[in-house]
């Protein structure tokens, strides 16, 4: 067997366990930022004088802390207090921060379903709540896949952040592979090739959601 083959079955070796963790993370950050961003959105617009500010202040404060800062709080402070590994602390911080962003995201597509479908569903009867559940988000959803698949772009990026508190992600292990081998472009070059792949399948998966449930205002 020549060297590269024998060379880029070592790094896959590395690599391929790490996929595995990178796509956990990304996917438990992206569920957890979907709940809180949708809640936020929500009150954002109907929460009224008291938990609408509630609402924009997480907002705001959120997206203006670097994720790293957050990785590290909830690792080093809040895991003091309730017992999270690594990977639970980077997954959730993820999410937390990923909120911040899909508040604007969901607030957005909501603002975007005309008012008088509120007004109308109001007129025959329905509750708020009832509203909001049955007419209002189901449409914001669908509005918000566009956004949402860049959110997903940016949360898989954000993944290879949780390696600051020794999480093997696929960046980590390609850090550990580069130094085993002595072959730091193979090693970063694989990775690099499936963040894109990944990115690429998920892109096409969500283009097709889109496609499939496009709202024509």
């Amino acid at each position: 067997m020549s060297v590269l083959p024998q060379s880029l079955l070592t790094v896959l070796q590395y690599l391929i366990p790490g996929l595995g963790i990178t796509v956990s993370v990304t996917l438990i950050a992206l569920t957890i930022g979907l709940v809180i961003g949708t809640v936020m959105a929500v009150l954002r617009i109907y929460g009224g004088r008291f938990l609408s500010p509630v609402a924009a202040v997480y907002s705001i404060v959120v997206r203006a802390v670097p994720v790293v800062v957050i990785i590290f709080i909830l690792f080093f402070v809040i895991s003091e207090l309730v017992d999270l590994s690594p990977f639970l602390s980077g997954a959730i911080a993820l999410g937390f921060a990923s909120g911040a962003y899909q508040s604007e995201i969901f607030r957005g597509a909501i603002l975007s379903v005309p008012p008088g479908q509120m007004i109308a569903a109001r007129a025959i009867g329905m509750s708020r709540f009832t509203a909001i559940r049955s007419i209002i988000l189901p449409q914001a959803v669908r509005l918000a896949i566009p956004a949402w698949s860049n959110e997903f772009t940016l949360v898989l990026k954000d993944s290879t952040l949780v390696y600051v508190i020794g999480v093997p992600e696929l960046l980590r292990r390609a850090q550990w592979v580069s130094a085993r081998t002595l072959e730091p472009f193979l090693a970063f070059g694989t990775a690099a090739a499936f963040y894109i792949v990944f990115t690429l399948l998920a892109s096409r998966l969500l283009g097709t959601l889109e496609r499939r449930y496009k709202i024509f205002m």
